[in-house]
């Protein structure tokens, strides 16, 4: 049997960077479910569809074919058969991203795929939902989170070192919009489940945070 570790949180609470190095300390596969959201708004974005259109978002997400491949140990996301996992970490397809995962068939059209790379594998999982809808009988379920301003602060650093600076203050401001959508939400809303653990990253450093999950996945028997 496979063995699943779902982690979720709020956008920029370091959730891909922290499963990204847990999964090649576990020698798990890790599958960002960010990323195949963020692929499928990329194309919303490219079809210029308006994400407050649903019907014109229901209809177009049927155009975009959405895999992950490992490549070298790292996955790439491929949209429609080309790889566009440098075009996906934009604030403009991220918060297309938060729209577009609140319709349900964005949401049909992907959880099946997540399902099933965590029947076949021991996957790291990522996201919104993931230890409440995707995978509710994961075996270790986290909640990754951090105050606003340093969620912030992290994502302004990270722009700016790809070259593709944002204000600070514009991204805090998105960043607690996403979190009003992604709570409060219909389908699948951000929540912590009642048997997730909570940690709190806020006042902590990467290798701090993998060794407080590391610790927890030995005491859940992590394999």
């Amino acid at each position: 049997m496979s063995y699943n570790i779902a982690i979720d949180g709020p956008a920029g609470a370091g959730k891909s960077t922290i499963a990204k190095q847990l999964a090649k300390k576990l020698g798990y596969v890790y599958v960002d479910t960010g990323a195949m959201y963020r692929a499928i708004a990329l194309y919303l974005l490219r079809e210029k569809v308006k994400p407050d259109d649903t019907e014109a978002v229901s209809s177009t997400c049927t155009g975009a074919e959405v895999t992950l491949i490992y490549q070298d140990g790292e996955q790439a996301v491929l949209l429609n058969g080309e790889n566009v996992n440098g075009f996906i970490r934009t604030e403009e397809v991220g918060n297309m991203a938060s729209r577009a995962s609140a319709v349900p068939a964005v949401r049909e059209r992907l959880l099946q795929l997540q399902r099933d790379l965590a029947s076949s594998e021991n996957v790291i999982m990522d996201g919104r939902d993931i230890g409440t809808c995707v995978l509710p009988n994961a075996d270790v379920k986290i909640f990754l989170t951090a105050n606003s301003t340093v969620r912030a602060k992290r994502r302004y650093e990270e722009l700016l070192a790809k070259g593709t600076p944002e204000a600070f203050e514009k991204i805090e401001k998105d960043i607690i919009e996403r979190d009003a959508r992604d709570r409060n939400r219909e389908i699948a809303p951000l929540r912590q489940a009642e048997d997730a653990y909570l940690v709190d990253t806020s006042d902590m450093d990467i290798p701090q945070v993998v060794d407080t999950i590391l610790e927890i996945c030995r005491q859940k028997g992590c394999r």
